[in-house]
């Protein structure tokens, strides 16, 4: 495998990690076939990084302007690390534990690098460096969620402008792989390359600044994670029984029986001598001293596992979904979208909304519906 990936070039390497990358994010995480497409991944992107500090295609005393256009792509490499890092199964809290500090690691490189560059706007930083979770006051705590999101979402259509002017093969623009892979391999171009060099420059700026602001909101998820899986049970070792001096236990028969016949009587009292075994007697002692309350016979992940298998977990949700704006605020903010026919035709929109709402609340007056009590 070595051999092959030597023969490839970094941008064979790192496409071939992303497309394998991005077969397995629309797969079931906890299935065979998609594990194999992770490994895969993981083991292409740790030989892409290796190659890129041998070459030495960035150093911390350059500038970002010394940076070719063609290696910026480049930079996204630790960000995608840690992305797949995070879709590989564990079979335990202590390996996703490992899992979690390793995607931190990439995160931080790739943080490191955009911060030494001077690649983020100081007021991007400040808005982003903000934790939600550090906001006690509930609204405070939104509006500045429903900030980020609309900072993001300005980015993400910066992007997807850019690349319709470029003539770039639409994609899906949340999934990361599939929007390096389109920056990475460019499907068509312009005639004026210096034109196109320009944009494409400033088309992985801009994303460059989407990636580290989405970084804050998976280091803030991570360390929620790690602080559960601290307080998650260990798996039962099966330790070893200390063995006693004694090997055997003897129970003295009545006088004057047989020692053949039954081993009990009716009312469980022995009838003859019996030797219980070491082994038999260790069991039976656990079965004794043990706690008066049921103990776990799989970790969370396990039973979490289990029950995702058997379709009860809803997929979605998260810090993603609550930051979200809701339906009203979104109509709200593609309304203000003036001069385009996308805005005009969410400005009609809210207005139908703002119309059946006004004809619900005359129809229905306030506590028409209570009809508890009333004498």
């Amino acid at each position: 495998m070595s051999s092959v990936n030597d023969e490839l070039s970094l941008q064979g390497l790192f496409s071939r990690a992303l497309s394998n990358a991005s077969e397995a994010s629309g797969l079931p995480t906890i299935d065979d076939a998609t594990q194999d497409l992770v490994h895969l991944a993981l083991a292409d992107l740790g030989t892409l990084t290796g190659r890129i500090s041998t070459l030495h295609i960035f150093s911390k005393n350059e500038t970002l302007d010394d940076i070719a256009t063609r290696d910026l792509i480049y930079l996204t490499v630790p960000f995608v690390f840690a992305e797949v890092e995070l879709n590989a199964r564990a079979s335990n809290p202590e390996e996703r534990a490992l899992r979690l500090r390793q995607a931190q690691g990439h995160f931080r490189n790739f943080v490191d690098f955009l911060e030494s560059y001077e690649v983020i706007p100081e007021n991007e930083q400040k808005l982003h460096k903000r934790k939600a979770s550090d906001i006690m006051d509930a609204a405070k705590r939104r509006d500045l969620r429903i900030t980020q999101f609309k900072q993001e979402k300005d980015l993400k259509n910066k992007i997807e402008t850019l690349r319709r002017q470029q003539g770039h093969q639409e994609v899906d623009i949340s999934n990361t792989y599939n929007l390096v892979s389109s920056l990475l391999n460019p499907a068509t171009k312009p005639d004026d390359e210096d034109e196109d060099d320009d944009v494409t420059r400033e088309i992985l700026l801009l994303l460059l600044r989407l990636q580290w602001a989405q970084v804050a909101a998976h280091v803030e998820s991570m360390d929620r994670e790690l602080e559960l899986l601290k307080t998650a049970p260990l798996p039962e070792n099966n330790q070893e029984e200390p063995k006693d001096e004694d090997d055997t236990w003897k129970l003295d028969s009545p006088s004057g029986r047989s020692s053949d016949g039954p081993l009990l009587d009716s009312s469980g009292r022995p009838l003859r001598n019996f030797v219980i075994l070491p082994s038999e007697r260790s069991r039976l002692q656990a079965q004794v001293f043990r706690p008066d309350h049921r103990l776990p016979t799989m970790t969370i992940d396990q039973y979490l596992e289990g029950e995702k298998r058997r379709g009860n977990i809803i997929s979605g949700g998260g810090p993603q979904s609550e930051a979200a704006p809701t339906r009203k605020e979104q109509l709200e903010e593609d309304s203000q979208l003036d001069g385009t026919s996308e805005g005009d035709r969410k400005i009609e929109e809210k207005r139908e909304e703002d119309e059946r709402w006004a004809r619900f609340t005359d129809e229905n007056p306030r506590g028409a519906g209570n009809t508890m009590n009333r004498g």
